[in-house]
């Protein structure tokens, strides 16, 4: 059977699974959506057309003597002087959901945090912040985190496990040995101590997981790899004088990619998972960030205001559960026994 003719059966198998069908589409919505944040939820107009001028504050900031007014800062265009008076008669063209993750609104009708409502569907946090804004630039910074993290830790885990499980020998037990005292380091105290240290961010949290995240991977290629060295192909390359090199980039490597392909879909799952442990506990995205795990830590600080929970609950629920349904339906097609 071909390569092509085998990849063909795959997709097939995939698309019977009509669940991680719809998880997939799912799936590129939500990261459409949230990778085009700026140009749906923004507190700046995309637009304004003032005196014969056209201004496209979405792309840039603007000082607030460029429309009248008295100050050479940027302009606040949520505040009432600038809505009311130096942009009355403009034309202007606002986002779908005029706020932005940290937008303060400071015209509601009850003390924050205030319920959903025809203004912001999903209500507002208690710092008075939309919270429908903040889940889109939560689930933005989640899944370019998983996204990151799983990308790198695939590189990292395939070419350690493949050098470890191809060798064999004293170069596998070194790893493994190697590779069980670094797993037994606390990864969480290894965060405290940093965040302690310096003011954590984007990078250095995806940075202290990585360093952690590609050991399962790695043990994974490891065992395919160990399986394969001694495989009748491997011997009839070493013996046709290829190099270690392509042997295993381009013989073994694509018959362990079997494996590795079903894990990632799981491996994405774990780390935004790892990020929202991380964001509710404090030791995660820097204070006022948008994140999956403080709009947990929000509903668990109003108790008397559920909805806060309940977006929470609902909102990484159904992105686990998609990328989980996603991993079912990868695992499915790439087993041999469905595709008879």
């Amino acid at each position: 059977m071909s390569v092509s003719s085998l990849f063909k059966m795959r997709i097939l198998s995939f698309k019977k699974n009509k669940r991680a069908v719809f998880s997939l589409y799912l799936f590129i919505a939500l990261l459409a959506l949230s990778l085009l944040a700026p140009l749906w939820v923004n507190d700046r107009p995309l637009f304004i057309y003032k005196d014969n001028k056209a201004y496209f504050p979405i792309f840039k900031n603007y000082a607030e003597v460029e429309f009248g007014g008295d100050f050479f800062t940027p302009t606040d265009y949520n505040d009432p002087y600038v809505k009311n008076t130096l942009l009355k008669d403009a034309f202007i063209i606002h986002a779908l959901i005029p706020y932005s993750y940290d937008t303060i609104i400071m015209d509601l009708d009850s003390p924050a945090p205030t319920p959903p409502s025809f203004k912001h569907f999903l209500g507002t946090d208690d710092q008075a912040r939309d919270v429908l804004a903040r889940l889109v630039y939560g689930y933005r910074v989640s899944l370019v985190f998983g996204i990151l993290l799983t990308l790198f830790s695939v590189l990292i885990g395939v070419s350690l496990g493949a050098f470890q499980g191809y060798y064999g020998g004293l170069i596998d037990l070194v790893g493994q040995r190697l590779s069980e005292i670094w797993s037994a380091i606390p990864m969480l105290f290894l965060l405290i101590v940093i965040s302690s240290a310096f003011n954590s961010n984007f990078w250095i949290i995806l940075f202290l997981v990585l360093l952690f995240s590609w050991m399962g991977l790695s043990q994974v290629v490891r065992t395919e790899f160990l399986k394969a060295r001694n495989m009748d192909y491997t011997k009839a390359a070493r013996a046709l004088g290829v190099n270690d090199l392509k042997i295993i980039f381009y013989h073994v490597l694509p018959n362990a990619l079997v494996a590795t392909i079903t894990y990632v879909p799981f491996l994405m799952a774990a780390s935004i998972s790892t990020l929202v442990s991380l964001d509710f506990l404090g030791f995660g995205m820097p204070i006022g960030s948008a994140s999956l795990g403080e709009l947990v830590n929000q509903g668990k600080d109003n108790l008397t205001t559920p909805h806060l929970a309940i977006v929470a609950f609902v909102a990484i629920s159904l992105l686990l559960s998609v990328l989980v349904f996603i991993g079912e339906g990868v695992r499915d097609a790439f087993n041999a026994n469905m595709l008879k």
